[in-house]
């Protein structure tokens, strides 16, 4: 699994300084610097030409040894490094990261104020002494960075020549999935086409997930939120079961029945808890990858029709402030009372989470 953690409100604490210093012990001034860059400003300056970052990283692949470090490592704010190693030792497919990358480059983040903060955590741990390099280098070259603007650093030769860095800068909530990723490149290999389910429980980010393969992949997706059960199905017996307050049946003959049979477009018609009945039908172009996300999804009734399987597991702690985020006190109430009980009594029931073919940690 890759972790990662992250302080008050959601922003990564500044130890990952101290993990840089640590796993890179040859760094220099300008590799924390290019490590507060990365982490605060991103990585939007690589990509004012997606063909030229394409034909970058197929050059720098065919350089790439496949050892040593990690695949993937969290640095501040909301970003990691994904090395291209993991291209090979994962089999993450380059197009994968480089879609990861594009991505990641779209998006507007940093301030200079969070640049100064990280600043002043550099210079603090310069006077321990216990770095190949003092307060006063660090602050010089820390005043020279601050007058040109903060602008992008190359790792020193130093750096480069102990640890031959190759790596893209990703977006964390998309490195933290890395193994799900590697995992679908894998599958579509061999198979051409994928269908994957998202098991978790409530807050656990299944739909944001979902979504972002979406964007990755071009995937079709489905919800399970679609095929809650109708006010005349919800019989005292039936909702006495495990996992039976969706409606797999209908899921079954309408979603995975003709997905299994590769019949083309799937035409469904999705529960409106609005007005608790069936809305107008809507019509799903088949993909490489379809995406079944929602609890209940691996139902022991559905859980065949898969190719691939992820449970995204996640503390109650973590999942009550994510609840109390998304939905408010009042909605909450209802998960903590309703909700969440039965998707609990559904995943012990059937060992839901280790009948998955991955797990990946929710972080806070």
């Amino acid at each position: 699994m890759i972790h990662g953690r992250k302080g008050a409100h959601g922003v990564e604490n500044s130890s990952f300084l101290r993990e840089q210093c640590a796993r890179y012990p040859a760094l220099r001034p300008q590799d924390l610097l290019k490590a507060i860059h990365q982490s605060v400003f991103g990585c939007g300056h690589f990509v004012a030409d997606e063909a030229e970052a394409a034909a970058r990283l197929w050059r720098e692949l065919e350089t790439v040894t496949p050892t040593g470090g990690p695949d993937a490592e969290r640095l501040g704010g909301n970003f990691g490094r994904v090395h291209l190693r993991a291209c090979f030792r994962l089999g993450l497919s380059a197009e994968t990261l480089l879609k990861l990358f594009v991505l990641s480059a779209r998006e507007k983040c940093g301030s200079d104020l969070s640049a100064e903060a990280l600043l002043e955590e550099a210079l603090t741990l310069t006077r321990g002494g216990a770095l190949s390099f003092g307060y006063e280098e660090m602050a010089a070259a820390a005043e020279e960075w601050r007058r040109a603007g903060y602008p992008l650093c190359r790792h020193s030769e130093a750096f480069r020549a102990a640890y031959a860095p190759a790596y893209r800068v990703v977006r964390w909530e998309m490195a933290w999935a890395l193994p799900l990723f590697a995992a679908i490149d894998r599958k579509l290999a061999e198979n051409g086409r994928v269908v994957l389910a998202i098991e978790g429980g409530a807050g656990s980010g299944k739909t944001t997930l979902a979504d972002l393969l979406r964007r990755v992949y071009g995937a079709a997706v489905f919800h399970m939120d679609d095929f809650f059960l109708r006010p005349e199905q919800r019989t005292a017996a039936r909702l006495a079961e495990p996992g039976g307050n969706v409606d797999r049946e209908r899921f079954l003959e309408e979603v995975l029945g003709p997905l299994s049979r590769s019949t083309g477009v799937v035409r469904y018609r999705p529960y409106d808890c609005a007005v608790q009945a069936l809305a107008e039908p809507v019509e799903v172009s088949p993909a490489a990858l379809t995406v079944v996300e929602g609890a209940y999804s691996m139902h022991p009734a559905l859980a065949d029709h898969y190719d691939l399987s992820v449970f995204l597991r996640q503390t109650p702690e973590i999942q009550r402030r994510r609840i109390l985020h998304r939905n408010g006190a009042a909605a909450a109430e209802r998960f903590f009372s309703v909700w969440i009980p039965m998707e609990d009594r559904y995943f012990e029931a059937f060992d839901t989470a280790d009948r998955c073919d991955l797990i990946l940690e929710v972080e806070p």
